[in-house]
């Protein structure tokens, strides 16, 4: 088949074999790989030769994808191995003439590319991840210093991408696991000072399926497009438990967490 070069790339450098994990829910006890040639220009993307196939070689792919600026999360698969954001892996940064591209792991998959996020939405939604407070109707703001905020900054970043659960050795052998990006949104909103949810969310994270079946491996890091470090916010929320589960509040009367140290070891 003739390669149709894409516009806006400039010349083509080479020419790469995608090798695609194809699956369809009629065939789902046949899932089979299929080969494209990719006419690869200098800034393309593997989201770009995902494209490509779509467009010119196979009008059947599927793939889920939106902003293409390693925002949103949606184009979360598994490039030569590894969890990777397809819109920000460039194909000739990968220094590869076969590309092997699979959908995401740990996930039920809707069609080819496409993994069903249900479970990382559902567990998510689990550990409340918003400000809880004991008032219905707020008066005012609550204030927040930058310090304060600092205390949990980093697992602000996360945009719910799913690569995490994906890479997770453990959610692969525990369906029910919490997994690590809720985890980890539960540690940021427990150690928000505007936050009064400790308790609330206790029965979820202290769980059989909840903080302590972590093993550690540290994979869910490891592949987090935003930096990120869940591994880091599990041990952390570890820490907190240990310290707190079996203490009663200081503050009577609240659901908020009794006075804690700082990363830094400063309360």
């Amino acid at each position: 088949m003739q390669e149709i070069a894409l516009k806006g790339f400039g010349e083509v450098v080479k020419t790469v074999t995608f090798r695609v994990k194809r699956y369809s829910p009629e065939n789902a006890d046949m899932p089979r790989y299929m080969e494209y040639k990719v006419p690869v220009q200098r800034g393309m993307t593997i989201l770009d030769g995902i494209l490509y196939i779509k467009e010119h070689l196979d009008h059947s792919l599927s793939a889920r994808y939106s902003c293409r600026m390693g925002i949103c999360g949606s184009c979360g698969m598994i490039i030569n191995g590894k969890e990777k954001l397809a819109c920000q892996t460039q194909i000739l940064e990968l220094g590869k003439d076969l590309i092997k591209v699979d959908p995401m792991g740990n996930y039920e998959i809707v069609k080819d590319l496409v993994p069903d996020l249900s479970k990382l939405f559902r567990n998510h939604q689990k550990v409340k991840p918003y400000v809880l407070r004991e008032e219905e109707s707020p008066t005012s703001e609550y204030l927040q210093t930058p310090e304060q905020r600092e205390e949990y900054a980093m697992f602000t970043d996360c945009i719910l991408c799913g690569m995490c659960l994906s890479a997770c050795p453990t959610n692969a052998a525990d369906e029910l696991y919490l997994g690590p990006q809720a985890l980890a949104q539960g540690f940021r909103y427990i150690s928000d000072n505007r936050d009064l949810g400790f308790e609330e969310r206790l029965n979820v994270l202290d769980s059989k399926h909840g903080v302590w079946r972590c093993h550690f491996s540290g994979a869910c890091s490891e592949v987090c497009p935003k930096g990120v470090d869940p591994a880091l916010g599990i041990q952390l929320l570890r820490q907190l438990l240990t310290e707190n589960i079996f203490v009663k509040h200081k503050q009577k009367g609240t659901t908020r967490g009794p006075e804690r140290k700082s990363a830094s070891g400063v309360s």
